[in-house]
């Protein structure tokens, strides 16, 4: 490749957790090619390896069917447009970070167009919607996989997929000292502290913040020494859960929040209540026994529900192959129901140390130095053009 050719690569990253992982790759492209351009959509990690974000990443940032429809409009019209220029001013690749609604449409159209599209994390097909198999063969040219069952997924069709493993994987340390994180936030070592994770989006804090907060008072009514750790990934959700508090008249407890550090919340915890999704991926790899809690509008719940191909939603069980850890949704998400799992865990040292043995292998199956492996499937994408 030319010293003067200059390599540019568009990429759509819309959700907190995307942000992360793109930024981890970024950052291992860059090894390779010094002067690689970054652009498309994207947050605040990616900004910060030089990525040129054209849109706020949290426009892309809804959850639901009945949230996605309030902001369709928006979201397609930032979709064609993006595509337009795309098409006017072709990046060499394309790589979709998740959000596989938004961008397997783009990707599909970049791909007829010959733009080689790379889809970083596979869509959920072992979870649900597998119909969307088809979808995905249209539209991506290789999957950079997470997770190691799901490479099989794809043989037999014309995407090439990579199992990379996890980024988190690699960044959280197989052992972490609980008492020196307590120490340097501040929490006495001898009271039960408990990591409340309501979400990162603001439509997700809209239906978890207060249940979150009534359990953590009946928690406080069975534990008075109990200490809450909050961390929120923004303004907009700290504002969401203080105003929770001021409602539900709890802003005198015990309650830390944070902006961000969850894993130093989950590392100082004793047991962790968590809204489904990366956050208790999270959660198992700093090693922290949980419950996983998750709401949405019923109607959304009721389409998610009829699509389920596996009985459990959280990643942790997902990749053990059993429940781990406790699930309740929807419905049987209840103040009480949480508090009762959440005090199980605090007393029950022989369950919490047998859930430890069982993250501890996770981890190490997901740590394959994620951002290197990734960089070395994109690689030959750029080598080409």
């Amino acid at each position: 490749m030319s010293s003067a050719t200059r390599v540019r690569i568009a990429m759509v990253a819309g959700e907190a957790s995307s942000d992360q992982l793109a930024a981890h790759l970024i950052a291992a492209l860059k090894k390779h090619l010094p002067d690689v351009e970054f652009y498309g959509i994207g947050g605040p990690k990616m900004q910060r390896e030089g990525f040129d974000s054209l849109w706020p990443a949290e426009t892309l940032a809804v959850r639901g069917y009945a949230e996605v429809l309030r902001h369709y409009r928006k979201i397609t019209g930032i979709r064609r447009e993006l595509l337009r220029r795309l098409l006017k001013d072709r990046p060499d690749a394309f790589i979709g970070v998740d959000g596989s609604d938004f961008n397997l449409w783009l990707e599909k159209r970049l791909k007829r167009k010959g733009i080689p599209a790379i889809h970083f994390v596979s869509p959920s097909i072992w979870a649900w919607r597998r119909n969307r198999m088809q979808k995905i063969i249209q539209s991506v040219t290789h999957i950079l996989a997470i997770y190691p069952f799901e490479p099989e997924l794809y043989e037999g069709t014309p995407v090439k997929c990579s199992y990379v493993g996890h980024p988190l994987a690699d960044v959280v340390p197989l052992d972490i000292d609980q008492k020196a994180v307590r120490e340097r936030l501040g929490v006495a070592p001898d009271r039960p502290v408990f990591a409340l994770l309501p979400g990162s989006r603001q439509s997700e804090l809209q239906y978890m913040a207060e249940t979150f907060i009534e359990t953590a008072k009946l928690l406080l009514e069975r534990y008075p020494s109990a200490h809450f750790l909050v961390p929120l990934v923004s303004r907009e959700t700290r504002l969401q859960f203080e105003t929770a508090l001021w409602k539900l008249k709890a802003d005198e407890m015990p309650f830390t929040l944070m902006f961000g550090h969850a894993a130093d919340a989950v590392a100082a915890s004793d047991a962790v209540l968590v809204a489904s999704g990366t956050a208790t991926l999270e959660t198992a790899l700093v090693g922290r026994p949980m419950v996983i809690a998750y709401k949405m509008s019923p109607w959304s719940w009721r389409l998610m529900r009829g699509m389920r191909y596996l009985p459990w939603v959280g990643l942790p069980n997902i990749l053990a192959g059993r429940y781990v850890v406790p699930e309740f949704l929807q419905d049987d998400a209840t103040p009480e129901n949480l508090a009762q799992a959440l005090g199980n865990l605090l007393v029950d040292r022989q369950a919490r140390a047998g859930i430890t043995r069982v993250f501890d292998r996770l981890h190490r199956r997901l740590r394959q130095d994620t951002a290197q492996k990734a960089a070395a499937a994109v690689l030959p994408y750029l080598q080409k053009a």
